[in-house]
């Protein structure tokens, strides 16, 4: 029996990540679990599943928690960042599902990996802002990463039988979002409600407005260089709109695996947590015959200009990587809030960087103060 946190219980990962236990529940329980704002969620996670924790980050809402709970409940309510670190550094728990969005997930996720832990990580803002800093860290402490988002997990196996000093070139594949084949002109007047609209994928907002913007991909192509230890120069992002290929690898004599499957994050989800064994399951096959045609494009760096930003920020290093994630993040909120327009997004996020001289990263305070920096300039381009 494998015992799992799940750090975002209550969000799209955490939800399907609970469908996978489901499916499995004669070899995986759930230890802990997070939430912060769905607290009738919570409340029937615990019941449904039973962990002995769960945290919920805001107090009240934790109090709230409790109130509606049976009284024979034998889950422990915990809150605020102490509690989000006890869920990720849970004795019982050998798997921790990091599945939280933002920079928040990273402090509970080095401590995870201080206590050895092995980490599906689906949390990618953990390896854009601490790259290198992160690595040497799961080294040191033996604590594996196991990418869960559909891109690295379709890298991370292909790469299984070969040696990574074999790579000639990752092919990170990006569907486009709502937003493929448009112009400028025509993103001037796009709306939150438009942006939301996902072509394949079901996602929480954050990252689908991340998806129409390209940064998504940006952050994708930041985690890799540091997660599978290449060059920015061995990155290409394709445009593939079926996201049926969910990226592959090109090695030194040109031949080049790639991995498909249809969109479902609980096929990585499910790999991910059982590593490196395969299991099965009751989820929809591919048919190639019934997809029919595959295609692929160039990605619009001149209009999608987040993309291009995430390769000048691992250009520039150090604390850079960092300061473009914390800048979009809070361009992404102001967007949601309807404070900015779409195209602000990309523009606040490049004046933000050229305003940053980056710093080398050799704690998480390093990386916790550019963050910092980041929301009082974003501030000035209001």
């Amino acid at each position: 029996m494998k015992y799992i946190s799940i750090l975002g219980s209550t969000g799209s990962i955490g939800t399907q990540a609970l469908d996978v236990v489901r499916g499995h529940s004669d070899k995986i329980k759930v230890a802990a679990i997070s939430g912060n704002t769905n607290i009738e969620l919570l409340r029937k996670q615990i019941l449904e599943f039973n962990p002995d924790l769960c945290c919920v980050m805001d107090d009240n809402n934790a109090l709230e928690l409790k109130k509606h709970l049976p009284p024979h409940t034998r889950t422990e309510i915990v809150s605020g960042m102490e509690g989000l670190i006890a869920a990720a550094e849970y004795e019982k728990s050998q798997i921790i599902v990091t599945a939280v969005s933002g920079m928040i997930g990273l402090k509970p996720t080095v401590a995870a990996v201080k206590k050895g832990k092995t980490i599906a990580l689906a949390n990618k803002e953990t390896l854009v802002t601490g790259g290198n800093y992160i690595m040497n860290l799961s080294k040191k402490y033996k604590a594996p990463i196991i990418p869960v988002d559909s891109e690295h997990s379709a890298i991370f196996q292909c790469l299984m039988a070969n040696e990574n000093k074999a790579v000639n070139k990752i092919i990170l594949t990006a569907s486009g979002g709502p937003f493929r084949g448009k112009d400028k002109e025509f993103l001037k007047t796009v709306t939150v409600e438009d942006a939301l609209k996902h072509p394949n994928w079901s996602m929480g907002k954050k990252i689908t407005v991340d998806s129409a913007t390209l940064m998504n991909k940006g952050l994708e192509v930041i985690e890799a260089k540091f997660l599978f230890g290449i060059d920015p120069e061995q990155i290409e992002v394709i445009v593939h709109p079926q996201s049926i290929i969910h990226s592959g690898v090109e090695f030194i004599d040109h031949s080049t695996l790639a991995q498909l499957g249809l969109p479902d994050m609980r096929i990585p989800i499910q790999f991910a947590l059982f590593y490196p064994n395969r299991m099965e399951n009751n989820y929809k096959s591919l048919s190639l015959t019934d997809i029919g045609t595959l295609t692929f494009e160039k990605p619009d760096l001149k209009t999608f200009k987040c993309l291009s930003l995430a390769f000048e920020a691992l250009k520039a290093g150090g604390t850079m990587p960092a300061v473009l994630n914390a800048s979009n993040e809070a361009c992404v909120k102001l967007f949601l809030d309807k404070k900015i327009s779409f195209l602000d997004i990309g523009n606040i996020n490049e004046k933000v960087m050229l305003s940053h001289s980056p710093l080398e990263i050799d704690s998480i305070e390093t990386i916790l103060e550019a963050e910092e920096w980041t929301k009082q300039t974003v501030k000035k381009y209001i």
